[in-house]
């Protein structure tokens, strides 16, 4: 399905609006082109490519919603997914928390659209993952990856005269390499819009040689070590950390925002002053939609300053409710879109400034604790590396660790870069007394 231009969807959404009888309708399209090609042990074996486009509609009558959708745009479905959602608004209970829908907006135009991405092709799918193949197939190495990538756009319209389209593209790009005999494992991942700032040539690499690196890991001794944290790893804790700015959640006591006896920690000094958060829907390294899910336009907003909390996000219900302005997250909490603030040491600065320590490539099966102090657990993966005297002395089997992200935060040494990971710009980040808690025989 080719992405509909603005006056296409809106036209569309126009008729559909006209067919309703409710108090309020919303109706939001969403289409797309999305492939992806899958290998393993050197040789292709999946590929596909899938074109989709969904139009739904949420019909009310006073707080009472109903919700229907359809993949068909001729004027009869259109008209079928309008009654459809009427009749299962007159059937539903009243929702206490709806929120009148919103007038009209502005929206400003983000960079998330890119013509590259949005020309992907089989053939370079497939031309991607033979570059990342052969440089695993000369040496002792097998390869597993994935690419997938998106092109689309979404728009959405109410009664109201609320109207907003944005396009989109994205491609992400994993490997993970294995020596041949099982006991050296590396991974590498990549993510962004433009698919001409992805070589999986280069990605591919860097993963063979943590491989290559990590064979016959020796087991060492748990406990707290300064742990060198690559982007990715770092990326794995931090993103769960965003999860808790969230206004009601710590209004009613439910995450490490919140105070013991009632209220939130809003303007406390929770990190270290070198940590600053932000979102900006307008970067152009992490460009994100223009609207959240309430339909608000976003806005570049600081998160946590020099260590303290400046902001929490409110939904339009919950910023009523507290008499305070809405004010959005950054594309969807725990899934990107924020900037965290890095420094200037390289990884190898850092190696070298070690005594002792452990270099990690990235954390996997992360599992929750105690949200309250967000202790998580979980383990390291594909690539674990013992540091002594400012160097890497040998591979060391994985640790399960048991830490939060709010202690991480207060015992940084150093941080480097930040670079894109999972949407969001993570820097590696070096942290004192981490904690690993026993050892664990998977590669």
């Amino acid at each position: 399905m080719a992405i509909l231009t603005k006056e296409e969807a809106k036209k569309i959404i126009d008729k559909v609006l006209s067919y309703s009888k409710a108090d309020e309708m919303e109706v939001s399209i969403f289409g797309g082109k999305t492939g992806n090609i899958r290998y393993a042990r050197n040789t292709v074996n999946t590929s596909g490519e899938t074109n989709e486009i969904r139009l739904s509609v949420n019909s009310v009558f006073g707080k009472k919603v109903g919700s229907s959708s359809t993949n068909e745009l001729d004027d009869a479905s259109l008209k079928k997914v309008v009654a459809r959602a009427e009749e299962i608004a007159m059937l539903a209970p009243e929702n206490p928390e709806y929120m009148p829908m919103l007038g009209p907006q502005v929206y400003p135009e983000t960079a998330t659209f890119s013509p590259a991405t949005d020309k992907i092709t089989p053939d370079f799918r497939a031309q991607l993952a033979m570059d990342s193949i052969e440089v695993t197939s000369t040496g002792d190495l097998t390869a597993a990856g994935y690419l997938e990538d998106f092109s689309g756009f979404v728009a959405s319209g109410n009664s109201k005269g609320q109207f907003g389209y944005n396009t989109s593209t994205s491609v992400d790009f994993s490997i993970t390499v294995r020596t041949t005999d099982g006991t050296g494992s590396g991974y590498a991942i990549r993510d962004f819009n433009d698919v001409n700032l992805l070589n999986s040539k280069e990605v591919t690499s860097i993963a063979m040689q943590k491989a290559q690196a990590s064979a016959n890991a020796q087991a060492i001794e748990p406990g707290k070590y300064t742990v060198i944290l690559e982007p990715t790893a770092a990326g794995d804790l931090l993103s769960l950390l965003t999860r808790g700015f969230d206004a009601r959640s710590a209004d009613e006591g439910r995450s490490y925002m919140s105070k013991k006896g009632g209220g939130t920690r809003l303007g406390e000094k929770l990190f270290d002053e070198r940590v600053s958060i932000i979102s900006d829907p307008f970067n152009t390294e992490i460009p994100t939609s223009p609207w959240d899910g309430d339909g608000l336009p976003k806005q570049k907003t600081t998160w946590v300053e020099n260590g303290v909390v400046k902001n929490l996000s409110y939904s339009r219900y919950w910023a009523e409710k507290q008499g305070v302005t809405p004010l959005s997250g950054a594309g969807g909490f725990g899934g990107g879109g924020f900037i965290f603030s890095g420094g200037d040491e390289s990884i190898a600065d850092m190696i070298k400034s070690t005594e002792r320590g452990v270099l990690v490539t990235r954390f996997w099966y992360i599992r929750a604790v105690d949200p309250q102090t967000l202790l998580f657990t979980g383990l390291t993966r594909d690539g674990t590396f013992y540091i002594e005297n400012g160097q890497i002395k040998f591979p060391v089997k994985n640790f399960r660790f048991n830490e939060s992200p709010i202690i991480m935060l207060n015992n940084i040494e150093s941080m480097g870069k930040p670079q894109r990971v999972g949407g969001s710009l993570i820097p590696p980040m070096k942290i004192r007394d981490f904690t690993f808690t026993s050892l664990s025989d998977a590669v």
